[in-house]
């Protein structure tokens, strides 16, 4: 089954979590299971600047994206995405990414509302986002 971009794009956008793979140098790919929203005519992740996933997003930008428990098992048989990604740091993109995803996960609001106050005591990691095009 072949979807066209736009309800592909709202097929993934809809999962609760996907697996997000990303390919080391050598072509072996590493799979995260992590939050994803719509923002526009692209899909958003964020996450913790200068981890493995960005790391490797700067040296091959294609990823894949399955559907998966919080876990990170993907059923059998679940449906593949593929897609070009790239890493945003400056504070409005990452604050965009962040605006998609709290839309979506209630829990990533109640995070950003601790670390608001928590991070005058102590600075959280810089955050990054991660935007997607499906291909």
């Amino acid at each position: 089954m072949t979807l066209d971009s736009t309800t592909a794009l709202a097929t993934v956008a809809g999962y609760r979590y996907v697996s997000l793979t990303t390919f080391r140098r050598t072509g072996e790919g590493v799979s995260t299971p992590v939050w994803i929203a719509r923002d526009g005519d692209e899909l958003v992740v964020i996450t913790v600047d200068g981890v493995g996933k960005t790391k490797r997003l700067k040296g091959n930008p294609v990823v894949e994206l399955r559907p998966c428990d919080m876990r990170g098992q993907v059923a059998d048989g679940a449906p593949t995405f593929t897609g070009t990604a790239r890493v945003v740091r400056d504070e409005a993109g990452v604050a965009s990414v962040k605006r998609a995803i709290g839309a979506k996960y209630a829990m990533a609001r109640l995070g950003d509302a601790v670390a608001s106050v928590t991070d005058r005591l102590r600075k959280r990691t810089p955050r990054a986002g991660i935007r997607i095009t499906l291909t």
